[in-house]
Parts: structure tokens; C-alpha cells; sequence
């Protein structure tokens, strides 16, 4: 049986294209539980589910996929790859959240709606982010094709197709669903199916980067009866196993005049348990999403306390730093200014699974040095997403790494 994801595949695409829809026909689950996102209708923070693809021989021959238990014809599927979905925001507003999870993607679904016309601006800015961190495992998902009718739907097909022309993706598999129907969505998995399997390094120290963090106490429980604080996320590289001593960076903020400087102390804690989904692990390895049961007090991981900040084991995490000269590389964008960094701008940055921002100290050609405006602790081989406000607008303009 398969217990721990393979990999983690990434939702991309404007906002209200059917990311969630799509994610929820795949996986059984509507991940966008959050109060806020329940209330707006829409995506505002991550939102991650496993599923488990089967495949299913017919008599005549015919092979399908499924996540369902059971074929149509009502035999028993073979289990043939586990993956985690990450859900995240298509809105131009909340696009730092869904760059800063690009951290943690091996693959994409890059979803795109027929009832509007192709590219929409956040479609337009997810292929710069496919692009800029050369991601290659792509499906692209033409959704609510029902909506239009299939004339309608061939031509916006080829509009898909077009836009997709001179980027690293222009040959990827284009899959027309019915999400809300679970129409086409075997074809979905197949093409998830082909995808390469990235090549995971499972020797060096592990770095685990923090996409969410829970409380999972029932409200009213007695203290000698609390579970230490969840954190979920998806390790980069190496493996943990239960037992093993664990430090979270930065850490707790523990300056007690929140008007002054910020000072953190890391978190130190051990491994009580590890789940992927509804199945527990003796170790986990890099690739899909876990769940690390802790010691830490639940007050500190709920509400997602604790995202954006790295795991490793004790001792082994780099030196959380408050200012860093970063190598940057612009996108050349179009459709923004090509204008020059001013001291003291404020830039947004997405460094792992989080967001932080920060203030240009100096720049000189592809150098930039800036305050962040929390600490922060990022990992060498990192890349960072750099978006400047233009017109009381973020925008994407670039990526960096630390020099």
C-alpha cells in the first residue's frame, strides 16, 4: 500500500477557473475550509489534500485511472502513484501566497477556464512564474467547457494553445473537464500519470519548509488532555523519522516591546508522529505533504502560526538573518515600468512558503540589497519571488538568491 505522497502538484491559474473544483473531483475533499474563504467564495490560503491514483483493466483491454475505490466496473483498482494537490489563490491580490508555494511543487496544474477568454491577467502571471522557475511537469486543465458548448469550447482550445506558444510548456497535454460533473477527469489522471519523477536528495540534513501549522485540541479540553501543536508541510530534502530532535527557524518573536526590534528563539521540539493524510509513518521522506505531530504548545501553531518559517534537525538549520544582497533576476516584463530600484522602496518577497516584506537598502545592476521587515530564515538553494508595487499594484517583476 501506498502510505507517503510521491510528489506535490501545484494549482495555477486565475482566480475562479475551477482550481478548487478540479482539486475536490481529484482528491474527494473541498479543501478551501477557511472561514475567511468560505465567506468570500474564494481561495485565501493554501489548501493541500492527498489522493491516491488506480489504475483500472477492463476486460477489453481498456485502462483508466481513478482515485475512487472501486473501477466502474466494480473491481478493485491497483494503486499506482500517491500525490498531494496544493489548492492555492488565483486572485491578483493574494499572488505572493501562491508564488511563495511554488517552493514546494514538483509539478503543475495549470487550469484554465473556457467561459473567459484565454490568457486572463492571472493566467497571463502564473505562466511567468512556470516560466521563471522552470517548472516542466505541467497538465493544463481547460475547465468548464459545459458552460460554452463544444464549438466555443475548440476554439478557446486553440486560444489555450497559442498562449502557450515559445514558453516551456507550449507541448504540454491540454485536458478538457466537467470538474463539477467528474467528466474527463480519468483523462487528468493519466496525464499525471506520465509526468517525470523528480530525483529526490534523501542523504543531506532535511529542510522542511512550514505551509501550515494547526491546533488540533477541541475547544474546551482539559490541559492534561491537549495534543502538542500539528505542523504541515513537505520536505525539500533529506528524511525525518520519529524520535528525531527538531528545531524550527526563526522561531518565536520574543521581544516584549513589539515597537522594538524583533529578537527570536528557535524552537526546539522532537518528533512524536508523522501522517500523510489518514495514514501514519515511521519516517518520511522528501516529497509529498506531511503532518509532524509535536510538543510544541498549540497556542504557537494555530491559526497557521508557524508558515513560512523552516525544520530541520537541531543544530543543522541555516542562521536566521533580518538583511541579505540578493542576486536578482527581472522578468522584463511588459506590462510594468522598467524602472530602476529607489532606496527605501518597499518590495514583496516570497521566501519558502512565506511572505515578507522588505525594504531596498541599495541596488547596482543585479544586486540588491534589503531589510526584511521580519526575520527570516532561508535556505541556500532557495529561490526567492520579488514583487514591486506599481501603481498601488503587486507585481511579480523577478526572482532572487541569496549571494
Amino acid at each position: 500500500m501506498l502510505k507517503q505522497s510521491e510528489f506535490n502538484i501545484g494549482t495555477l491559474g486565475h482566480v475562479d477557473h475551477g482550481k478548487t473544483t478540479l482539486t475536490s473531483a481529484i482528491t474527494h475533499q473541498w479543501t478551501d475550509t477557511h472561514s475567511e474563504s468560505v465567506k468570500r467564495s474564494m481561495t485565501i490560503k493554501l489548501g493541500y489534500a492527498d489522493a491516491t491514483i488506480s489504475r483500472c483493466d477492463a476486460k477489453d483491454g481498456t485502462i483508466t485511472y481513478t482515485t475512487a475505490d472501486a473501477c466502474p466496473d466494480g473491481s478493485k483498482p491497483v494503486p499506482v502513484r500517491k500525490i498531494s494537490l496544493l489548492d492555492s489563490p488565483g486572485h491578483e491580490t493574494l499572488m505572493a501566497t501562491a508564488i511563495a508555494r511554488s517552493s514546494i511543487i514538483d509539478a503543475a496544474m495549470f487550469v484554465i477556464s473556457a467561459a473567459e477568454p484565454c490568457p486572463m491577467p492571472q493566467t497571463r502571471e502564473h505562466l511567468m512564474i512556470i516560466n521563471a522557475l522552470d517548472i516542466t511537469n505541467v497538465v493544463v486543465v481547460q475547465t468548464k467547457i459545459d458552460i460554452i458548448g463544444m464549438e466555443k469550447a475548440k476554439a478557446h482550445y486553440a486560444q489555450i494553445r497559442q498562449f502557450l506558444k515559445g514558453s516551456k510548456i507550449e507541448n504540454a497535454p491540454i485536458v478538457p473537464v466537467m470538474a463539477n460533473k467528474n467528466v474527463n477527469i480519468d483523462a487528468v489522471l493519466e496525464e499525471i500519470i506520465k509526468l517525470k519523477m523528480p530525483e529526490r536528495d534523501t542523504k543531506s540534513d532535511p529542510i522542511m519548509y512550514v505551509a501550515r501549522s494547526f491546533d488540533v485540541n477541541r475547544p474546551g479540553s482539559a490541559i492534561k488532555d491537549l495534543n502538542g501543536g500539528v505542523i504541515g508541510g513537505s520536505i525539500i530534502r533529506g528524511k525525518l523519522k520519529i524520535g528525531d530532535e527538531i528545531e524550527i527557524r526563526p522561531g518565536l518573536n520574543t521581544a516584549k516591546d513589539k515597537s522594538k526590534r524583533e529578537a527570536y528563539e528557535p524552537i526546539f521540539t522532537k518528533v512524536e508522529s508523522l501522517s500523510a493524510g489518514q495514514d501514519h509513518l515511521d519516517e518520511a521522506v522528501a516529497g509529498g505533504l506531511i503532518a509532524i505531530g509535536t510538543d510544541v504548545d498549540p497556542a504557537f501553531t494555530k491559526a497557521d502560526g508557524l508558515v513560512g518559517q523552516v525544520l530541520g534537525l537541531a543544530g543543522k538549520l541555516p542562521e536566521p538573518i533580518q538583511s541579505a544582497e540578493l542576486h536578482y533576476v527581472s522578468l522584463n516584463r511588459s506590462d510594468i515600468p522598467k524602472a530602476a530600484f529607489r532606496d527605501g522602496e518597499p518590495v514583496l518577497l516570497g521566501v519558502g512558503t512565506g511572505t515578507v516584506v522588505g525594504y531596498v537598502k541599495r541596488a547596482r545592476k543585479d544586486r540588491v540589497q534589503v531589510d526584511f521587515k521580519h526575520t527570516v530564515c532561508i535556505d541556500r538553494a532557495a529561490k526567492i519571488s520579488l514583487l514591486r508595487n506599481f501603481a498601488q499594484r503587486w507585481r511579480l517583476s523577478g526572482f532572487c538568491t541569496l549571494r
